[in-house]
């Protein structure tokens, strides 16, 4: 069971009667195509323009669910324009280049359905005019783009070990005068620097790492069989290998798991939390996981640290022994455009050329 895919379905779920009729049918066609968690993305944007659409006056509508076909035949350009600047102005926090553009993105898709695929009863589109058919998305996340941002955010070499290890001794350090978070520490330390191991050694998502179970765990050859991000069966997952660093640490964690967070044997859940009030241990949380590695990662001197910067960071270190190819597969990318991040993070393509080509 995806257990972060189960969660956004339940949101889903929740959100989607509150979207007009063509919406919830477009949901339907997408669903066995699209993650909950990219259809529910879908549908908080509609929400935002939706939203928009009614404070401007060009929607009558006094709920978003009665939104009507007609009002998005009859947009006019000018009406997309001043919603792109919307979208970059408004007080409430402005989006990035990148996040706008997949907003426009996510109304094209929904535009396209409605007008190329989507018919009435007389066979004819339940959209006649498509306004975002006009609209151009440029593309903003390039490859060379992305990897001149992260660097200096990630870690490098020595970093990838030494963040390990300040997570088991150094924060403790830093923190011995405040003895709430100093014991809260010496509970959680194993496990914390275990996570931090395991994608800094393997190059997992934060949500692939949630879902894990202990039966997923093959520790004698290093490997774990995850479900990757865009594969939508249920019955397969991917094995993904790691590094002896993980398995020692993994190991670690495992002696302590069931004593120190008192977990019943109904949970499956690789990592678990206790919380505050709670007499067993269940299952981490996305958002905990995230919130864990930030804090780390401010102590240590990395304050634009992620957890999805380990990722890239295990990504950087494994490019520079393997080509694009194996890294692409490690990481369950669907193309290698993505990967190539990497390439203009290590630059090793083009010090590469340039040595074949002195030795001409």
């Amino acid at each position: 069971m995806n257990i972060q895919k189960d969660i956004d379905r339940a949101r889903l779920d929740e959100k989607s009667p509150d979207m007009p009729w063509f919406v919830q049918q477009f949901i339907d066609y997408k669903l066995p195509d699209l993650s909950p968690s990219t259809l529910l993305e879908y549908v908080r944007d509609y929400e935002t323009f939706f939203n928009w659409l009614r404070s401007e006056g060009l929607s009558q509508a006094t709920s978003n669910r009665e939104v009507t076909l007609l009002e998005l035949e009859t947009l006019r350009m000018d009406s997309i324009t001043s919603y792109r600047l919307y979208l970059t102005t408004r007080r409430e926090g402005t989006n990035s280049r990148i996040t706008v553009s997949r907003k426009l993105s996510s109304l094209r898709s929904l535009f396209h359905y409605l007008s190329q695929i989507a018919e009435d009863e007389e066979f004819y589109p339940l959209l006649k005019r498509n306004i975002m058919a006009k609209v151009e998305i440029k593309r903003i996340h390039k490859p060379k783009d992305t990897a001149a941002k992260l660097k200096g955010k990630i870690l490098e070499e020595e970093e990838l070990q030494d963040f390990i290890t300040y997570i088991h001794e150094g924060y403790g350090l830093d923190v011995e005068q405040n003895k709430q978070a100093l014991f809260a520490h010496e509970q959680n330390k194993v496990r914390d620097a275990c996570i931090a191991s395991l994608i800094l050694n393997s190059g997992l998502r934060v949500s692939e790492v949630v879902n894990l179970n202990l039966a997923d765990i093959d520790l004698n050859n290093k490997m774990l069989h995850v479900y990757r991000k865009g594969n939508n069966d249920e019955t397969f997952k991917t094995p993904v290998y790691f590094r002896a660093q993980a398995k020692d640490d993994l190991e670690y964690y495992l002696q302590l798991r069931q004593a120190r967070y008192k977990v019943p044997k109904k949970e499956k859940a690789l990592f678990v939390a206790l919380r505050n009030g709670q007499n067993e241990g269940q299952r981490m949380t996305k958002r905990a996981i995230q919130a864990m590695i930030i804090k780390y990662a401010k102590r240590f001197g990395k304050p634009s640290l992620t957890v999805h910067k380990l990722r890239h960071s295990f990504a950087t270190d494994y490019y520079l022994q393997n080509d694009i190819y194996k890294t692409k597969e490690q990481l369950g990318h669907a193309s290698t455009e993505t990967t190539e991040v990497y390439a203009h993070l290590t630059d090793k393509t083009m010090s590469e050329a340039i040595e074949r080509r002195s030795e001409d």
